[in-house]
């Protein structure tokens, strides 16, 4: 039961992420169907787990890697997202990069997880078993698949009603969460 307990726990907290990044992306959405809600939900939640358990994997070879450069690249990819969103504020464009294309979904997937893949680097430096880590993953995917649900049906109701406002809120956001992740390693 405690590792249970635990697992749901680490999932709340790497999936953080992920409810900003697909409420602040969603202010845009017109539609907050689960048509375009389920889809984008199942691409975070694979890659998060997906990610977690690949650091696990392959801890030993990439944890020079991981330690140098995922803030760099998580900042970048929360910088471009949010930085979009603020352009498309500033031209009063309410159509700009959100979560509608594949490639703004996995772009945010990915930026959400790169911490998920540093803590499975770091369960594989302290020998996990791979029965603890199954257990950890699953409840990851489910978690962070709820998450981005309830972040992407807010985010679009926060924009529906707030309209450009919520976007200019929504880019600060995402590039703040990018320069914290900077700034929590250097």
């Amino acid at each position: 039961m405690m590792g249970l307990i635990a697992a749901i726990l680490l999932a709340l907290s790497l999936c953080a992420d992920c409810f900003a990044v697909s409420a602040c992306s969603s202010v845009t959405l017109k539609d907050s169907s689960w048509g375009k809600v389920l889809p984008v939900a199942v691409v975070f939640a694979v890659v998060q787990a997906g990610l977690f358990l690949l650091g696990w994997q392959f801890g030993d070879l990439f944890v020079g890697f991981v330690g140098k450069l995922a803030p760099i690249i998580g900042f970048l990819l929360l910088l471009y997202v949010g930085g979009s969103m603020l352009l498309s504020a500033w031209r009063n464009e309410l159509s700009h990069r959100d979560l509608n294309g594949i490639r703004n979904v996995l772009i945010g997937a990915v930026a959400t997880s790169i911490d998920a893949f540093s803590v499975g680097v770091s369960f594989s430096m302290d020998g996990d078993s791979a029965g603890d880590m199954v257990l950890k993953a699953i409840v990851l995917l489910f978690v962070t698949f709820l998450t981005v649900i309830a972040g992407m049906k807010g985010g679009s109701y926060a924009g529906r009603r707030y309209g450009r406002g919520a976007l200019w809120a929504g880019g600060s956001v995402l590039i703040l969460i990018g320069l914290n992740i900077l700034f929590k390693f250097i």
